[in-house]
């Protein structure tokens, strides 16, 4: 007993230095966590300390990302999920603690797939054309995918009349959609974005206090811009494959149905298959435009492509138009300006959605020269 409470007063002590609450020099930072750790690990018997030490290797491994020992970092949270499993069983609070850590795992494993503003640098997954992940960071991707359905798993175990665990559980769906989209698989991704969306606005309507609903605000605010970026990658059937879920929210119709038209589905078969009025699409058409953007390149002698300048590299806003009616037209100029290269040289024409990305993500592709075979538009 004497030595259980020695421990819990040098995990207090270390909590007021994690908080800011009390001053500490780095070094001495290390070697209290170091010793706090040592010493519930004394301990293994005990639920409490147990759960403690999870959350104190976790402490450890963001000292350690911090310092750029990424692989010493991930060694360290994955012992201390081993302590957060074997106490959530325990209380719900520790499994509270438990998914919180294995999100936070998810997170750190998945960092190389997303870019600065934490969205998939890879959206297209195995399709992806150009410089996608390497073996490795796709097995970690795959690892924060399986720890992310898990957390998944541990908040929807929790008694669900309590709001905590309901937040909890909203935010695990984020996390677990974000880890989805980031290997490529962006219909799950969408589906899961959407069934967290409907819990943060049951949480909003549950009329939660400002913070709370401050928090639900925010993350709505996310996952709308996330279900607007992953719109983009979705071929036509899988648009109607989540409108038939009853997962395609009705103010994302109009994007979806840009989305097609930009895929060169004709008007009927949008309106038919995505159960809407025919006037309703030429409305959403005619009312909602997206951003197209090209490049055209030309290849050098040494092999590779060479952009060409404005207004071959450019983007413009055009409406009810698909991507094989704006390349044309763009075609038709490029073949008659002065930056042609003659019928002797290779050039390529890519037009995206929204952004310039992975020549695979491109809505239409072309490439043209004397022994190209006969080009076929995305």
């Amino acid at each position: 007993m004497v030595q259980r409470e020695a421990v819990l007063r040098l995990d207090d002590q270390w909590a007021r230095v994690r908080a800011g609450a009390a001053q500490a020099a780095p070094a001495e930072r290390e070697r209290l966590l170091d010793e706090l750790i040592g010493a519930l690990r004394t301990l293994p018997d005990d639920p409490e300390c147990t759960a403690l030490l999870g959350l104190r290797l976790a402490d450890r491994a963001a000292l350690r990302f911090a310092a750029g020992d990424r692989a010493s970092a991930l060694a360290t949270i994955e012992e201390g999920l081993r302590s957060s499993e074997r106490a959530a069983r325990h209380t719900p609070e520790y499994a509270r603690w438990y998914a919180r850590g294995l999100i936070n795992h998810g997170v750190w494993l998945a960092w190389p797939l997303s870019d600065a503003d934490r969205l998939p640098k890879h959206p297209l997954g195995p399709a992806a054309a150009g410089e996608g992940p390497s073996a490795m960071e796709r097995a970690a991707g795959e690892r924060a995918r399986h720890l992310t359905r898990t957390a998944v798993e541990v908040w929807a175990g929790l008694d669900q009349q309590d709001p905590v665990n309901r937040r909890g559980l909203a935010q695990a769906k984020v996390f677990l959609g974000d880890r989805l989209a980031e290997l490529g698989l962006t219909e799950e991704a969408v589906a899961w974005a959407v069934d967290a969306e409907a819990d943060f606005r049951r949480l909003l309507l549950a009329d939660p206090g400002a913070e709370e609903a401050e928090a639900a605000e925010e993350a709505l605010d996310h996952i709308g811009r996330q279900l607007e970026l992953r719109l983009r990658y979705l071929a036509f059937d899988e648009l109607v494959g989540l409108r038939t879920r009853g997962l395609l929210p009705e103010r994302l119709l109009p994007r979806a149905v840009v989305a097609a038209r930009i895929r060169s589905v004709e008007e009927p078969e949008i309106a038919a298959r995505l159960h809407l009025g025919a006037e309703q699409v030429r409305t959403m058409l005619e009312v909602t435009p997206w951003i197209a953007v090209w490049r055209f390149d030309v290849r050098g002698p040494d092999g590779s492509w060479n952009a060409l300048p404005h207004p071959w590299h450019s983007a413009a806003e055009v409406r009810n138009r698909t991507a094989e009616d704006v390349a044309t037209e763009l075609i038709q100029g490029f073949t008659h300006s002065p930056h042609h290269p003659g019928h002797a040289a290779h050039w390529r024409v890519l037009l995206w959605w929204h952004e310039e990305g992975d020549p695979a993500g491109a809505r239409f592709r072309l490439l043209v020269g004397p022994d190209a075979a006969p080009p076929t538009p995305s």
